[in-house]
């Protein structure tokens, strides 16, 4: 975590964490520096939970558990959510409707961002959509239990994720990369990490923002209710 604060604070780059509660109360410090670097502090899960495995009170309960966790922690209530494991259920749309959130971050309809739908009808919530080809997790994660290693070169990996992005500025649309700090931040991801940070740099008109405004940004143009 110490490196990619210092590695944002050197390129004067917002970002945006989604963490679960539990790991937020057994790391206070690591919270306080993220919020006083004026970074977005958004939820994702209380103990990252799989929200379809759980009744729908006990997931309604443990997401505005977080959140005061997380309001309390940050010093301003989390205005997004990023599921666990991207883990959608039957439920969650409804409970970020009566959370007032203002975006979603775990589906993948689309490239762009788009406004989620409730039976058909408009919710004016914002989904920033994900992917696992811009995801550190499966280049680089493993299962201590499986044969599952990572053999993925960081300079493949920045490769690819050079190409999404030159792929949205030449459509004139959203690179969103989700990445995990105990993943990404071992000493020869973060140079490719840098390495990608600057191939951005390079573009003019290039907007770095946070999840918050992204949705506070595209909701204003959209004219969403």
């Amino acid at each position: 975590m110490p490196r990619i604060l210092k590695l944002l604070e050197r390129y004067a780059i917002p970002a945006s964490f989604y963490i679960p509660a539990v790991s937020a109360l057994l790391h206070p410090d690591d919270v306080h520096r993220i919020a006083q670097a004026g970074h977005e502090v958004g939820l994702h899960g209380w103990i990252h939970e799989r929200n379809s495995t759980l009744a729908e009170a006990d997931e309604r309960h443990l997401t505005q558990r977080a959140a005061a966790v997380l309001e309390q922690m940050a010093g301003k209530p989390p205005v997004g959510l990023r599921t666990a494991s991207w883990d959608f259920s039957e439920a969650t749309l409804q409970i970020i409707r009566h959370m007032g959130l203002l975006y979603d971050s775990s589906l993948m309809g689309d490239d762009e961002p788009y406004e989620l739908l409730e039976n058909g009808e408009p919710t004016g919530i914002v989904e920033l959509p994900v992917e696992w080809i811009k995801d550190d997790y499966p280049y680089f994660g493993m299962d201590r239990l499986s044969t599952i290693r990572p053999h993925t070169a960081p300079s493949l990996v920045g490769e690819i994720w050079r190409r999404e992005f030159d792929g949205a500025y030449a459509e004139g649309g959203l690179f969103l990369l989700t990445m995990h700090p105990h993943i990404i931040g071992h000493r020869s991801r973060m140079g490719v990490l840098e390495e990608l940070i600057q191939h951005l740099r390079s573009h003019a008109g290039v907007w770095f923002a946070t999840h918050e405004d992204v949705a506070r940004y595209v909701k204003a143009q959209a004219c969403m209710g």
